[in-house]
């Protein structure tokens, strides 16, 4: 299996043997953002947080700010 941090070349197309689908931020995302409670300050890692919330997704990080939220972690 291919890690996805190891891709050489196309980058997408390198996420294919591994099944990751690339997700795109939507409106939604960017509004739910508002919402989340201030346990983490990092713009992009609340988006990630509430991406993972909205879409049933699960977040692979070492971060532990990241437990404060309705998210299933994958520590990394």
């Amino acid at each position: 299996m291919t890690s996805a941090l190891d891709v050489q070349g196309d980058y997408l197309q390198g996420l294919e043997p591994d099944r990751f689908t690339p997700l795109n931020i939507t409106a939604e995302h960017a509004l739910a953002v508002e919402h989340l409670p201030t346990h983490h300050s990092d713009p992009f890692d609340r988006l990630l947080i509430v991406q993972a919330q909205l879409e049933s997704l699960m977040i692979v990080t070492r971060d532990e700010r990241f437990a404060a939220y309705n998210v299933q972690i994958i520590p990394a």
